[in-house]
């Protein structure tokens, strides 16, 4: 497997835009997938019982096992708390697609992001589809177009590609995703589209995207908040012709490993930009006596508010850490616990069995001043291991949302 440049055009078949529709103040606000044969549909969504009208409607069409041949994202109003008349707007939504390509509604998916509260001006959604059909294309530039129209407070655009082989046949898998603030594990305000050309039957495809959630995305933590439009899609059209993938074998497992490093990677780009964010922060928990341990541990310590103003600090307060640690109600021995602090500048054992090492401060500050900076705490219960992601917690990130909707 290697990385590929490209995003969601990466893989054959596949066509992006991404434009301006006025539904923010300014900047792109609405993008579009589509791929020129329909494609079997994975989903993962929201955990809160608060679900976006878009997440409805998509859970909808996935589990109808419904062929998919678009999908339409708009920024700026989250069609989030909106009742029928919202619901309605998402149906309208796939109608006007499905008009423009000669498909059935059912066949295309929707999603928003933005405002809680507000309905979508259809009118312009519908005029941004209408802007959008005669501009996809295949090449990285609209994938690149649609990365950045589905940005909300995100600073920078996230998008993978990666080709490996099945079959001795080239397959490609293609994603982009947004999200910057409301994130925490369980899913996050959080879009994600992936597309690949692999063949690959539907409950497999499921399969996959679900086993991988709980290690990518649901490792991911910005504030705490967990969103109402949190979703992942997952496509794929068959295009690269190899053998189809209908059990858990050699080829499950190689296209099962590439998803995880596309879910992987964009995760870690959500984390890093997490509002007002100046670092990432990775928290390994190793030698644990069960994955649900290591789980527990390492998102307790990555959503850690004092931990987090640790972090922006550049301050080893390995004490917020083994505080989380112990609220987290994971059961452990805090005095056979190893701590170490590592980043781009080095990495430092800060508390062996439970108790400082006597560090240098002046070199744990150099290791937490990186833009990367990753805890690691050894347990030594067992060979199990979890990571998760978040940030530090800056001055910025109140300010964001404080002005959030002026």
């Amino acid at each position: 497997m290697r990385e590929i440049a490209g995003g969601v055009t990466a893989a054959k078949g596949f066509l992006a835009a991404g434009v301006e529709a006025g539904i923010k103040k300014e900047g792109k606000d609405m993008a579009m997938i589509y791929s020129r044969t329909p494609c079997q549909a994975a989903g993962t969504f929201t955990t809160n019982i608060v679900k976006a009208a878009p997440v409805k409607w998509d859970q909808a069409v996935v589990s109808s096992g419904s062929k998919v041949h678009a999908v339409v994202v708009n920024s700026g109003v989250a069609n989030a708390c909106t009742g029928a008349e919202g619901y309605g707007y998402c149906r309208a939504t796939a109608a006007k697609a499905a008009e423009i390509f000669g498909i059935l509604p059912e066949q295309v998916l929707v999603a928003s992001t933005g405002v809680i509260g507000r309905q979508i001006p259809i009118d312009k959604i519908e005029a941004g589809i209408e802007k959008m059909a005669p501009l996809l294309a295949e090449d990285e530039r609209s994938a690149s177009l649609a990365a950045e129209a589905i940005m909300t407070t995100d600073t920078v655009k996230k998008e993978i590609a990666v080709e490996l082989e099945i079959g001795g046949v080239p397959v490609k898998i293609g994603g982009m995703c947004k999200g910057s603030g409301m994130i925490h594990p369980n899913m996050c305000t959080m879009l994600s589209f992936v597309t690949t050309d692999a063949a690959i039957s539907k409950e497999m495809l499921q399969k996959a995207l679900s086993a991988d959630i709980s290690d990518t995305y649901n490792m991911v933590s910005v504030d705490g908040d967990t969103s109402t439009n949190d979703t992942c899609l997952l496509l794929a059209n068959g295009l690269a012709g190899n053998p189809k993938i209908t059990e858990e074998n050699e080829d499950y497992a190689a296209f099962a490993k590439a998803l995880n490093y596309v879910n992987t990677y964009l995760a870690k780009r959500m984390a890093g930009d997490g509002e007002g964010a100046t670092a990432l922060f990775e928290v390994k928990i190793v030698g644990a006596e069960s994955k649900e341990q290591a789980v527990a541990l390492a998102k307790s310590v990555v959503t850690s508010n004092l931990t987090k103003a640790a972090i922006y600090g550049h301050d080893a307060n390995w004490g917020r850490i083994l505080c989380a640690m112990g609220y987290s109600g994971a059961q452990f021995d805090p005095e056979k616990v190893d701590l170490y602090f590592e980043s781009a500048a080095g990495k430092l054992k800060i508390i062996e069995n439970g108790v400082s090492t006597g560090y240098s401060e002046e070199f744990a500050t150099k290791i937490l001043s990186e833009s990367e900076v990753t805890a690691i705490a050894d347990i030594k219960m067992g060979e199990e291991e979890a990571t998760a992601w978040g940030c530090d917690l800056t001055y910025d990130y109140v300010r964001i949302n404080g002005s959030y909707r002026s």
